[in-house]
């Protein structure tokens, strides 16, 4: 579909630019001034290899969208038309991503298009879960509910996102610092004492024989090291990419030393609240399970949903995968089974979500307690390492002197 380039102004003499879909030139004008815009300007828009915007993942960050969710579920609330409503938030939204994403979906709605089919053409920007529940709410005509529901899930899911978060960051910044220390010493430190060790003839420890190797293989060799780095990562990204690989990793996040309990229960709490939201939806649970296999940031869990899709396409239960898999606590599997035999498989779902949630947030709080000091002393004692290598000796010199 061509592409204009339009420059308009509204009856409060506001300025709007942007890009829009549209049959033709005459087809544009019209749709623009439905939005009593005076247009001044309008041309076939040709994006140049520059101008062309290339993403990564979604390019709308999660914040956007959970202000989004929640104000569109708020305005219609109000009684806002879904397609005044969606004007008004490409007008307000800080995403320039989302906003020319929703002035396309504006603009397909005053043709005559459902709010799903409109989104579901920007599926970059709108994720999988929030095309499905919407395509229900309209066809239940439930659209409130459903708009209620999907900004309390993408609420939930960034702040639970967030707190594992802020258990990584930590670590993270600690092993940088580690690494940019060790070199520091390795290239300025180490070097000015080689020369002393070399002068006075002296024997010297092992792991300070080991030190000094190391600090002139990276003076004199720093190309093999840097190579070495680059295929070091050069083979993960390959080994995380393939399937086999990729699976491996997911089973490692959840099966490591203290983070995998917090990964864990953060893809349970996610696959539960997410299954909750699409079965309360009326989101067929067929359905519901593909789109949360391909949602779940966890191949383990997703190969055991897929089995769990499997046995119901064969009248089976749903929790019985579930149940056989090491992954799935017996409190998941049990609240499943009630929610299965009761018919209340969403509020079981949501209930699951609920306990994890609170759980992974408490999780958090310890482990923050608990890794500071001893990141501290890890870094401490690799530092303390090289300084007691070089010291050790020349302590060891001067008291032969004396």
């Amino acid at each position: 579909m061509p592409q204009y380039e339009y420059r308009c102004k509204d009856l409060q003499g506001i300025r709007h630019k942007g890009v829009l879909n549209s049959l033709d030139k005459t087809t544009a004008i019209s749709e623009l001034k439905k939005q009593k815009w005076i247009v001044y300007s309008l041309k076939e828009y040709n994006p140049t290899l520059w101008s062309k915007e290339i993403y990564i993942g979604n390019p709308v960050k999660n914040e956007h969208f959970i202000i989004f969710c929640r104000q569109l579920s708020a305005l219609t609330r109000a009684g806002v038309s879904i397609v005044e409503s969606v004007r008004v938030l490409a007008e307000q939204t800080e995403s320039k991503p989302l906003k020319k994403a929703l002035t396309s979906v504006s603009a397909s709605m005053l043709k005559g298009n459902s709010f799903s089919h409109s989104v579901s053409e920007f599926k970059h920007i709108f994720p999988s879960i929030f095309i499905n529940m919407v395509r229900v709410g309209e066809e239940a005509g439930i659209m409130e509910d459903t708009l209620d529901r999907l900004a309390i899930y993408f609420e939930k899911a960034y702040y639970t996102k967030e707190k594992v978060k802020s258990a990584t960051v930590y670590p993270m910044f600690v092993g940088v610092i580690s690494v940019i220390i060790i070199i520091c010493l390795m290239n300025f430190v180490v070097p000015k004492f080689v020369n002393i060790f070399e002068e006075l003839g002296t024997d010297l420890p092992l792991i300070t024989e080991i030190i000094i190797s190391t600090s002139n293989s990276m003076q004199t060799q720093w190309y093999f090291w840097i190579l070495g780095v680059i295929l070091l990562l050069m083979v993960f990204l390959w080994f995380k990419r393939s399937q086999f690989g990729s699976y491996i990793l997911d089973v490692v996040k959840l099966k490591m030393p203290v983070f995998g309990r917090l990964n864990q229960k953060k893809v349970i709490a996610q696959m539960s609240r997410t299954l909750s939201s699409l079965y309360a939806s009326s989101v067929p649970v067929l359905q519901s399970l593909t789109i949360v296999e391909k949602v779940i940031d966890n191949k383990v869990i997703g190969r055991v949903l897929h089995e769990s899709r499997e046995s119901l396409r064969k009248g089976l239960s749903l929790s019985d995968p579930l149940k056989k898999s090491w992954v799935f606590p017996s409190l998941v599997t049990q609240m499943i089974t009630i929610g299965e035999e009761t018919g209340t498989l969403d509020e079981m779902l949501g209930k699951v979500a609920d306990f994890y949630e609170k759980d992974v947030e408490n999780l958090v709080d310890r482990l923050k307690s608990l890794l500071e000091p001893l990141l501290i002393l890890m870094l401490t004692g690799l530092v303390g390492t090289i300084i007691a290598a070089i010291l050790i000796p020349m302590l060891s010199i001067y008291s032969n002197l004396g």
